[in-house]
């Protein structure tokens, strides 16, 4: 019968974390499982061919239902389904988030989570081409670097925003967020630098790490409330593995709801409804889901625009506060790059540039449930994008300046036809209806295990599951809010800082066992 210390279930942005970390000791031995395989396909190392890799078998392919608020819309979630799970798929993006945000996880009820808490695991990752500083670390495993061949338009966005009058910033992640500069990227060497490549293929090696890949958990097992393993299929089998101490959940934020609720783990009227034996009512899985939205302005070019394999497109970024308070985080942050990134009706030929104007803390809130009581069948996933107006006011403020910015001095050798939303889009009603027809996600969903004290939490600040034992979830879903920016760079915080709190309790219960033999 197979046991391990710790079972890990899943290897993204956290898993591969938490599995290097809690083997870094030879004499805890760890199992990590991920439904998908190696990634494989050369353009994982390319870049700029992102985006070729949805749709793929290493992406999950996820769709929301239709979006009520948006004319109906199924939004497209893709979600990495391979070593490295998002982190080698995604735009390659490292940016932490304001300061702001963890202070107020922390306000929320989460001690421990406060900026000055967290930073230590952010540098604690890092390989900052820029060296080590008071807000950077050099000797972390994940490379992050300045863009290599960024396009001219990027460099003129930037300069657009300065004439504007916003602040340049050379560090997104440093002093402070606000401003405009070039987004740095989790690339080495030209390639992408997953947390697959960064934390687990050097390890590999370790005597005290599994990792089985292609293992679809089913359910985890349990004896009264306590966590006793897993099970899952693979190769056409189902296994059964026990663990000695903990499991972690590092699934995500669609499907670590979901398999807690596959084991009987969630709401108990939905579990009931769907014949699922209820472990522990426990209201708040799947709720609370939280997700970035963006819409497009775009422009043909004057001069050829072509990115360089070692993009990720969007180069150039901004975050700036609507309303003026400097006390809060930034609420738009923008991405602008040399492409015709818009929605298919607005798509042309020949070479371009676009910029997205994305909210960052929105108010809009959504839920999953589960389909079925069948392990293979995706959740029913419902976002709610543009439930507040709030969030749609936002995007409009945002349009307009996109349009400043593209209009400015800056642009004039590059500025051709605006193909999208177009010239004649100019009154908030028209901007309104182009934003309902054409925003889309910026893919971070967050929020659906969510961290906290009150009723409605899954897991409490040390990341332990409520009303069980032996069980933590370590991934994106724990957010209470979702960061200011991209959501990859806190993820890999989360799995520096669980692995630290895992090792803290695996040594009391050492201790615990020692002292009654």
């Amino acid at each position: 019968m197979a046991e391990y210390d710790y079972i890990v279930i899943g290897a993204g942005s956290a898993g591969c974390v938490v599995a290097n970390r809690l083997t870094e000791d030879g004499k805890t031995t760890v199992l990590l499982l991920e439904a998908g395989n190696p990634p494989t396909l050369p353009e994982h190392q390319v870049p700029l061919d992102w985006t070729k890799l949805w749709g793929t078998g290493v992406d999950w392919a996820y769709f929301t239902e239709e979006e009520p608020y948006i004319n109906n819309r199924k939004i497209y979630c893709p979600r990495g389904k391979s070593l490295g799970g998002t982190s080698s798929i995604n735009a390659m993006i490292y940016i932490r988030g304001s300061r702001h945000d963890y202070d107020r996880w922390q306000e929320l009820g989460n001690p421990g989570w406060s900026y000055q808490n967290v930073l230590p695991y952010f540098k604690k990752s890092e390989n900052q081409q820029h060296g080590a500083s008071e807000f950077h670390g050099a000797d972390g495993l994940l490379s992050v670097t300045d863009p290599l061949a960024p396009e001219a338009t990027s460099y003129r966005f930037i300069e657009a925003a300065v004439t504007l009058g916003y602040e340049l910033n050379p560090d997104f992640n440093g002093v402070q967020q606000e401003g405009a500069g070039l987004y740095q990227l989790t690339i080495k060497d030209g390639k992408r630098h997953s947390t697959a490549a960064a934390f687990l293929v050097p390890i590999l090696d370790r005597p005290n790490l599994t990792v089985t890949t292609g293992a679809l958990v089913t359910r985890l097992l349990f004896e009264g409330t306590r966590t006793i393993g897993v099970e899952y299929l693979h190769e056409g089998t189902i296994h059964q593995t026990f663990v000695n101490q903990e499991v972690i959940l590092s699934a995500g934020a669609f499907d670590s709801p979901k398999l807690l609720m596959l084991s009987g783990i969630g709401n108990a009227e939905h579990l009931r409804s769907l014949g699922i034996p209820v472990v522990v009512d426990l209201p708040g899985v799947g709720q609370n889901l939280q997700d970035h939205l963006n819409v497009a302005v775009a422009h043909q070019a004057t001069q050829d625009v072509q990115p360089a394999p070692t993009s990720n497109i969007a180069e150039a970024g901004l975050f700036l506060h609507t309303e003026g308070r400097l006390d809060v985080a930034p609420d738009l942050q923008f991405f602008s790059g040399p492409v015709l990134w818009t929605h298919p009706a607005y798509a042309r030929e020949g070479p371009g540039f676009a910029a997205t104007a994305c909210v960052t803390n929105p108010e809009s809130r959504g839920h999953l449930t589960l389909r079925s009581a069948l392990p293979h069948d995706p959740v029913v996933i419902r976002m709610n994008y543009l439930q507040s107006e709030s969030d749609l006011q936002k995007l409009v403020a945002g349009i307009k300046i996109i349009r400043q910015l593209f209009h400015s001095t800056a642009f004039d050798d590059f500025r051709g036809e605006e193909t999208a939303p177009s010239i004649d889009v100019t009154s908030d009603e028209a901007l309104e209806a182009y934003i309902r027809e054409t925003c889309d996600a910026v893919w971070h969903p967050v929020g659906t295990c969510k961290m906290g004290t009150d009723a409605d939490s899954v897991v409490d600040p040390e990341l332990r599951v409520y009303g069980v034992e032996g069980l933590r979830v370590v991934d994106a879903s724990i957010m209470p809010t979702i960061t200011t920016g991209n959501t990859n760079a806190p993820t890999i915080m989360i799995g520096e800082k669980a692995a630290d709190l895992i090792k803290a309790a695996g040594q009391v219960s050492k201790q615990a066992a020692l002292t009654s033999a």
